[in-house]
């Protein structure tokens, strides 16, 4: 089985709504994005000798992932709080981007496997999400 990869680069504003620390507060990070496929190689056709086209897979990370929550405030679709910073933002014609947990790296990584894996069908085998250039998460199904 091979395993390939593609990186990304998005920025997006969060807060961690009761954090203990500075995240409490509204903030922003360049995340750098690394989505990893596995699988065997096409043994004919176009993509002969690929897993997958790193153009397929980057129009599918750009219309599900980046063109939806970059230069976003992501916000936890949970918290009273960040929903009317959210809500505030989208009267100001400001774009959002909710999701049903914390904005964590850590949920923020396992939240774009599954979409990806569900709604395009992808063979994702890893996600790592880079929140500054030294801190990062990695998020597989094993």
């Amino acid at each position: 089985m091979f395993k390939v990869s593609k990186e990304f680069s998005f920025d997006m504003a969060h807060l961690l709504d009761g954090h203990d620390g500075k995240c409490r507060n509204l903030h922003g990070h360049t995340y750098k994005l690394q989505v990893e496929v596995s699988g065997d190689l096409h043994p004919q056709g176009a993509k002969k000798g690929m897993v997958m086209d790193f153009t397929d897979l980057k129009a599918v990370v750009k219309a599900l992932i980046l063109d939806p929550m970059d230069h976003a405030f992501i916000y936890d679709t949970t918290s009273r709080r960040e929903c009317r910073i959210a809500a505030l933002l989208q009267e100001l014609d400001s774009k959002t981007f909710g999701m049903p947990t914390r904005t964590t790296a850590e949920e923020m990584a396992r939240f774009i496997f599954q979409r990806l894996k569900r709604e395009a069908g992808l063979p994702v085998s890893a996600i790592r999400l880079w929140e500054t250039p030294t801190s990062f998460c990695q998020y597989d199904e094993n």
